[in-house]
């Protein structure tokens, strides 16, 4: 059966407070677009809100009451409207200071009276088309973005999770660990201006934290799993999936350049060194230790204090957190630790969570 139903028109708000300039604006535009009206900036305001990216297009005026057209472009930058709802200044202003003043704020076009019926409705669609294709081509480009990120994250926990089954870990480690170092990412770029992190990076150290542990692959199975105390051969092995790890990912034949590969690199290599020097494996002290090194290093102790493993119990949040603070499991970059004393409150909740949006 053939569907005959006419695709809905798209939307234009016209904002003036004159009535008049209103109707011929609507008569040159209505037998194409359903027409929505505003007398003012308020108005117009609330209709953008009510109506968002269901608006295909905004006229607008500058001299009116209550909110003048120039206020009604700050609030839709304000609200990252202007991104998505274009704008065309439709005004009788025609000085320098005016026009440039508009385009400042975000207008696409602008058009002065008295109006030319072809002018409008040509500019009109112009601007309708361009912002169609380019929120179009935003559309694949996030979707595209997005695949890749989700099968980067797949790849990258499939094998995570191939490390805890070997390692006899608990199988939440990994996400945990990941968890935990996102929450002190974003926390101490909210709270300290030397670690101002873009929310893209924080993501990407997040995931590969993921890898930190891969050079235990490289460690006997039965030394992982041993319950006893190691001896000090056992331990130097262990220790050796820190330079192991490292030289994993440097050696992957393909994107050692990419962002995500140098940060895991860093975590691999670095996230058991102290902000002292006290760590390995190459007794890194301070900021020599990359942020990304040091905010697992904290996450991994913390998860590992609050796991079961072969060789020990588990340790009550509580207790976790105070044998940081107080240094037992190493010094950390006293930034951080403030980081965590900001995050330890909600720590468990934000954890139980996050496996609750895994399964």
């Amino acid at each position: 059966m053939t569907d005959n139903r006419k695709p809905p028109r798209q939307k234009i708000l016209i904002v003036d407070d004159s009535e008049i300039n209103r109707s011929i604006l609507a008569d040159m535009l209505g037998d194409e677009f359903e027409i929505i009206e505003a007398s003012n900036g308020l108005e117009a305001v609330e209709l953008i809100n009510l109506y968002g990216r269901k608006l295909s297009l905004v006229l607008l005026d500058i001299i009116m009451p209550q909110m003048d057209g120039f206020e009604v472009l700050a609030r839709m930058n304000e609200r990252k409207w202007i991104q998505d709802i274009p704008v065309i200044i439709i005004s009788s202003e025609n000085t320098s200071q005016f026009i440039e003043r508009a385009y400042e704020l975000g207008a696409t076009d602008y058009i002065q009276r008295p109006f030319d019926t072809n002018v409008v409705r040509r500019r009109s669609l112009n601007t309708i088309m361009l912002y169609g294709k380019q929120k179009e081509l935003k559309g694949l480009i996030e979707d595209r973005v997005y695949r890749r990120e989700h099968e980067q994250s797949l790849m990258i926990n499939a094998l995570s999770h191939i490390l805890e089954f070997r390692n006899g870990e608990s199988g939440n480690h990994i996400t945990n660990v990941r968890k935990i170092s996102e929450m002190l990412l974003n926390t101490l770029a909210k709270n300290n201006e030397k670690y101002k992190l873009p929310q893209s990076e924080i993501s990407l150290i997040a995931l590969a934290s993921a890898l930190h542990d891969v050079g235990k692959l490289a460690v006997d199975k039965d030394i992982l799993n041993k319950p006893q105390k190691l001896t000090a051969k056992e331990q130097e092995a262990v220790r050796a999936h820190a330079l192991r790890g490292a030289e994993i990912i440097k050696q992957l034949p393909y994107a050692s350049d990419e962002p995500l590969i140098k940060h895991a690199y860093e975590i691999c290599r670095w996230h058991h060194e102290h902000w002292d020097g006290s760590g390995y494996p190459d007794g890194l002290e301070g900021d020599k230790i990359p942020v990304s090194a040091q905010v697992v290093g904290l996450a991994d102790a913390y998860d590992t204090l609050t796991n079961k493993r072969v060789y020990k119990e588990a340790v009550p949040h509580s207790k976790a957190v105070e044998m940081i603070l107080n240094g037992e499991c190493g010094v950390f970059n006293p930034d951080l630790i403030e980081a965590f004393k900001s995050v330890a409150g909600t720590l468990q909740t934000n954890l139980r969570l996050s496996s609750l949006e895994d399964l």
